[in-house]
């Protein structure tokens, strides 16, 4: 004999109807979370892709322009900061365009007047960081829009190799020193001009990118030991063969320019590695 509890076996269907469409919406909610995570992983992969450190030579010098076209000093050690090489109270120069500065003073301006013999006044001005700025991507749409420099021609780092200075001085009568070019960072063990392929490069803590080649000028044929200036060498000889930056195109390449992307304290001595992905 079968005794049949139709709301019984209705409670039970109805039961059973939910549990299933519980575990369905918990299966889709699982899947949609399995996806998720599985896309996240993707980006994370992506933005946290092995950085690869590629030796490419070592730092021989590093030197400060306390003044705008004076006389080099050879340190160190320098800390690098976003708007260039900094020792102690001596921070590295400014480029014809408006920029703030500090008046030092009559007295000072007096003494600069004679010494040089100049018809009109002469007067030193200092940056201070509460001061305007120059922005080079108002020069060079190359260089980021929030890079900030005092009174470098375009950017707070410029390096070359002794290698590029090397090549040049085989091909001149006289020889002339890295000095003649102004560079902030000097580099050593690698061959002539490969510097103009380090993109991305790091030296101890300090990162930094490289923007575009350093054009040479007329300032570059005055001796930095007598002042004295020839209007010609080494920039003629120069034009001859390094012509090589369409974004240049007057002036040939000697160095690069380079901002900074993370600060830090730079040493003599220590390695620079090219980064890559």
């Amino acid at each position: 004999m079968q005794i049949l509890f139709p709301k019984t076996q209705m409670d039970f269907k109805e039961m059973i109807m939910k549990i299933f469409d519980q575990n369905r919406q918990i299966a889709l909610c699982a899947a949609g979370t399995t996806v998720a995570l599985l896309g996240l992983g993707v980006v994370y992969k992506y933005m946290r892709q092995e950085k690869k450190l590629t030796r490419v030579g070592v730092v021989t010098q590093l030197l400060v322009h306390p003044m705008k076209s004076g006389k080099v000093v050879s340190v160190e050690t320098a800390e690098c900061l976003r708007m260039g090489l900094k020792y102690g109270e001596l921070r590295d120069r400014v480029f014809s365009v408006d920029v703030q500065g500090r008046d030092c003073g009559d007295d000072v301006s007096d003494w600069l007047t004679r010494y040089l013999e100049s018809d009109k006044a002469v007067r030193l001005v200092h940056f201070e960081p509460h001061l305007k700025a120059q922005r080079p991507s108002e020069k060079d749409p190359l260089y980021p829009k929030d890079e900030k420099v005092a009174y470098p021609d375009a950017a707070p780092i410029m390096l070359m190799s002794e290698a590029s200075v090397r090549d040049l001085n085989s091909r001149l009568d006289s020889d002339v020193t890295v000095f003649q070019f102004r560079p902030s960072i000097v580099v050593s063990d690698c061959e002539a001009f490969t510097e103009d392929t380090w993109d991305h490069i790091q030296i101890g803590q300090v990162e930094m990118k490289r923007v575009v080649g350093c054009g040479r000028c007329l300032f570059t044929t005055v001796d930095p030991e007598t002042g004295v200036i020839t209007r010609k060498e080494p920039l003629n000889t120069l034009k001859n063969y390094r012509m090589t930056d369409p974004n240049q195109k007057t002036a040939p390449i000697l160095g690069q320019y380079y901002t900074v992307k993370k600060t830090g304290v730079l040493h003599v001595g220590e390695p620079v590695y090219m980064i890559t992905y």
